[in-house]
């Protein structure tokens, strides 16, 4: 028996070319880059214990990692939500905190700082006075990473 006429497929398209997809990848993006920028408005210990969760309807969501971190968090609620509504460009009242795990940082995105020069001149200085050839190229390399 002879199949009925199958109806013609669109070609395939990798997923990222699907609509929905993409606007959901567009928006992951926007959430990320919004998030780093907001973190700067922190302090260090509270930047790193904190992370956008969401921008949506006119709410700003943030993660925190336990209960005493939302609470500082929210300390700095009317800065951050009008760095908000100056990068969106759209009416942001409301914010909230939620507790939960952060997810993870990949390691590429951690950034370290860079070696100081005073630093690098201690590492020169102590490799110079160590006798061990070993330990000494090590210091040196460590010392050339120095801006």
């Amino acid at each position: 028996m002879q199949r009925a006429a199958s109806k013609k497929h669109p070609p395939a398209r990798s997923i990222g070319e699907v609509p929905a997809v993409a606007a959901l990848a567009a928006h992951a993006k926007a959430l990320d880059a919004l998030d780093r920028t907001l973190r700067q408005c922190l302090p260090d210990p509270l930047r790193r214990q904190c992370c956008l969760a969401d921008l949506r309807a006119g709410r700003l969501v943030f993660l925190a990692s336990s209960p005493a971190w939302a609470a500082k968090l929210r300390f700095h609620q009317a800065t951050l939500l009008a760095e908000a509504r100056k990068i969106a460009g759209t009416p942001i009242g409301k914010f909230a905190v939620k507790v939960a795990p952060l997810p993870p940082v990949p390691p590429e995105q951690i950034r370290r700082r860079p070696l100081s020069c005073a630093a690098a001149e201690h590492l020169r200085t102590a490799a110079h006075s160590v006798a061990d050839p070993e330990l000494r190229a090590a210091y040196l390399r460590l010392a050339s990473l120095a801006e």
